[in-house]
C-alpha cells in the first residue's frame, strides 16, 4: 500500500484573499504535480483533503489531471494543528492507495509517525505542491519510497 502525502499549493496571502486559496504559482504547482503523478502511472483510489480552500484546490487539480472515479473527500483531520495519530490509525487498516492533501505542521508530524519517529515536524521538508510518497512493508512498518518538490523536471 502506499500513501501519498500532498503539501497544497502556494497560497495567495490573507489580505488578497481572507480564504487563502491558491496563488497562480500554487496551481501551477498543484498542475506540475499532478502531470508528474500522472505521467508515473500513479493513481490513488481517492484523495483526502482538509477543506482549507487552498488545500480543496490542489485536491481538485489532482483529481482532474488524474481523472479519478472517487475523486475527493473533506476530512477535518488534515488541518494544520491536527493530531497526526488520527491518520497513522486509518492507514493501519487500509489496503487500497490513498493521497492526503494537507499542510504544515501536521504533515510532516504524519510522516515522522510513520517512519517511526514520532511527533517530528523535521522529518520532512514539505515545499508547497511538494508531494512524498510512503510503502507500507507490513505490519505497519513505513518507508520513504520517493519525494519530489515543485522544480522537479
Amino acid at each position: 500500500m502506499f500513501v501519498y502525502l500532498v503539501r497544497h499549493g502556494e497560497a495567495k496571502t490573507e489580505e488578497e484573499d481572507p480564504e487563502r486559496g491558491l496563488s497562480a504559482k500554487g496551481f501551477r504547482e498543484a498542475t506540475s504535480t499532478g502531470a508528474y503523478v500522472r505521467d508515473r502511472g500513479i493513481k490513488p483510489c481517492i484523495i483526502y483533503h482538509s477543506g482549507k480552500k487552498r488545500a480543496a484546490q490542489t485536491a481538485q487539480i489532482i483529481s482532474d489531471i488524474l481523472k479519478m472515479q472517487k475523486g475527493m473527500v473533506e476530512t477535518k483531520s488534515l488541518a494544520p494543528m491536527e493530531d497526526p495519530r488520527i491518520w497513522v490509525q486509518r492507514l493501519s487498516g487500509a489496503n487500497e492507495d490513498v493521497m492526503l492533501v494537507g499542510h504544515l505542521p501536521h504533515l510532516a508530524n504524519l510522516a515522522g509517525h510513520l517512519l517511526g519517529g514520532g511527533t517530528k515536524d523535521d522529518v520532512a521538508d514539505f515545499k508547497t505542491g511538494g508531494i512524498m510518497c510512503l510503502k507500507r512493508l507490513g505490519d505497519d512498518h513505513w518507508v520513504l519510497d520517493w519525494s519530489i518538490s515543485p522544480g522537479f523536471s
